[in-house]
């Protein structure tokens, strides 16, 4: 599907990343709409962008059902909205949870069912929903955010099936660690020894490649890093055993100590 001259709705769009692929799609000539929390910063990108905006907390359900009717004419939805949900599950309230799964599963899950329908009759159209290498292994005080993410996977996988031959592709991007943007770059913790990082430029070229050629799951990491991914996927146990007392568990406990006030 060609992203020059298309609707856009792009979720979590005044993020490191979100700014990024914001950008991106602006030069390509885009009628871009752009959502987040916070008005202010989402004038400012409109402004500089000539893009549209809707404020919308995601973790309210009718937030969401009224972006999905403000947005009711985009072509591609690129769902990037995520809340930092790292952490001991014990550590949590029954409503940060609620606020956690919402955001990172329900919201995409309802926008998805939602904007669907006007592009299956139309006969074209794209969701990209954006995921994290962390929708593939497990990892120590991540058992929300990893729920959230292996959900998202498998909803993406299941919908693209559902949707083949009406025009209407399905594509799920999952980065590994992001430098200047995502968590490294909000909380200050150092990668794990050994671990490479990706640009935004790499996510937001994956995106691209997504939506242009159709593609199921891009998976955006070195290679290194979707190898052990993979293995940790069929081999879990193996995984968690390799983890422990690693500097990913020291990164991990970073994270989750930095991050604690966004729940």
């Amino acid at each position: 599907m060609r992203i020059a001259g298309s609707t856009v709705l792009l979720t979590g769009a005044v993020g490191g990343l979100g700014q990024a692929i914001a950008r991106d799609l602006a030069a390509r000539g885009v009628d871009l709409i752009l959502s987040g929390r916070r008005a202010d910063a989402l004038e400012a990108l409109a402004g500089e962008l000539g893009a549209r905006v809707v404020t919308a907390d995601l973790a309210d359900p009718g937030q969401v059902d009224h972006l999905a009717g403000a947005a009711a004419d985009a072509d591609i939805v690129i769902a990037n909205a995520a809340l930092p949900s790292t952490g001991d599950l014990l550590d949590y309230t029954p409503e940060q949870i609620d606020r956690a799964l919402s955001v990172n599963l329900r919201a995409p899950v309802m926008l998805a069912r939602a904007l669907a329908p006007r592009m299956v009759e139309a006969g074209r159209g794209h969701i990209v929903l954006v995921g994290s290498i962390s929708g593939k292994a497990a990892t120590k005080y991540s058992s929300l955010y990893s729920a959230a993410k292996f959900g998202l996977r498998g909803f993406a996988l299941s919908l693209r099936q559902d949707l083949h031959g009406t025009g209407v592709g399905v594509s799920l991007v999952q980065p590994g660690a992001v430098r200047d943007a995502g968590m490294f770059a909000a909380t200050g913790a150092t990668p794990p020894t050994g671990v490479r990082m990706v640009s935004p430029d790499q996510v937001v070229a994956g995106v691209v490649r997504a939506v242009e050629r159709d593609l199921c799951e891009v998976n955006v990491a070195p290679v290194e890093l979707k190898v052990l991914s993979a293995i940790a996927g069929q081999f879990p146990g193996l995984a968690e055993k390799a983890q422990r007392g690693s500097s990913a568990e020291r990164t991990i406990s970073e994270v989750v100590a930095a991050q604690k006030g966004k729940r």
